[in-house]
């Protein structure tokens, strides 16, 4: 029986949170409900308890406020930490994070440092529908001057986080709605996954499956039904969005030859044509089919639960895209 601590991904967040508060007095939070409530997924629970409203601190309704905040606050010497409820409502701050956050650097001629961390879930999955459902990680990813990451575990959570509050960037930390529960094992100590080196789940020979977030998962369960086929998929997690591992993804295409991209996003414009063009520029010759991609069609998340299901992928139609790049058919057709 293995002895290794398991922690959840919610509490694998919240303890990387707590130990680096601990650890440096200069990191504080700041958002919407994350004070007594501990945040609306309970993420940032009992933290104010520990440390104080002055360093978790309950903020109005007012996303642009909340990361303006962080902006000011850490190009003046501390490392915040501010919170965006859903990943939808950076739409509302997009001038913030675009021309302030993720240019002040630059403008700076980059003699300024920028630790901001920003988090806020993503993905669909609770029926929270059109509004509060989006993966919207591609627009992120198009900014220079922003890191972003996408965690699929509870190991990779906290040492990720960690990473993130460490970093004198600004970076950005998607925990996915639907993975809140899921456990795992997570060490006590205060380590580090370091941003942007890709993590291989599974080794395979057959093809590629590159997968962040849940969708990591289902492409772990996919694969687990593809081997009763025959079918042996090696599955890549980035973990880190930007910057990303290209290198890694190129490696084991050069060895399996084929590549497929899944996320959660609306399939057109999202990352996996960004990755699928970096493959065919530096692995072509080896590719024995297209990079082929699994997202979710072009529509709005559903609010229905039957049609949130269809809407997003999962291991099924992950398993059937996969087949597809193989030239297999499906069982029983």
């Amino acid at each position: 029986m293995s002895d290794e601590r398991s922690l959840s991904y919610m509490m694998a967040f919240n303890e990387a949170v707590r130990q680096s508060m601990r650890a440096d007095e200069t990191i504080f939070c700041a958002g919407e409900d994350i004070g007594a409530f501990g945040g609306v997924f309970g993420t940032y629970g009992g933290l104010q308890k520990e440390f104080g409203a002055r360093r978790v601190v309950d903020t109005p309704i007012s996303e642009q406020a909340i990361v303006g905040l962080g902006v000011g606050s850490a190009v003046t010497g501390l490392r915040p930490i501010v919170d965006l409820m859903f990943m939808d409502f950076i739409c509302v701050a997009m001038d913030q994070i675009v021309n302030q956050a993720a240019k002040l650097k630059y403008m700076f001629g980059g003699k300024a440092t920028l630790p901001l961390t920003i988090t806020t879930a993503g993905g669909a999955g609770l029926s929270a529908a059109a509004q509060h459902s989006q993966s919207l990680e591609a627009i992120l990813c198009h900014i220079p001057g922003l890191k972003v990451v996408y965690p699929s575990n509870p190991y990779d959570m906290k040492g990720l986080m960690v990473s993130c509050i460490r970093d004198d960037n600004p970076t950005v930390m998607v925990k996915h709605k639907r993975l809140l529960g899921i456990s795992g094992p997570v060490p006590e100590d205060l380590y580090t996954v370091p941003l942007g080196q890709a993590n291989m789940l599974r080794p395979g020979k057959d093809v590629t499956v590159v997968a962040w977030g849940r969708m990591a998962n289902e492409s772990m369960v996919a694969a687990e039904i593809l081997a009763g086929e025959g079918i042996d998929c090696e599955v890549i997690d980035p973990r880190t969005l930007q910057p990303f591992d290209t290198a890694t993804v190129v490696e084991s295409a050069r060895k399996t030859n084929r590549v497929i991209v899944v996320h959660e996003a609306v399939r057109f414009g999202g990352l996996g044509a960004e990755i699928a063009s970096q493959v065919q520029e530096e692995a072509f010759d080896f590719l024995d089919a297209p990079v082929a991609r699994i997202g979710a069609p072009f529509s709005p998340v559903p609010f229905s639960p039957a049609l949130e299901k269809h809407y997003v992928p999962d291991a099924k139609s992950i398993a059937s895209g996969i087949r597809g790049v193989l030239g297999r058919k499906s069982p029983g057709r």
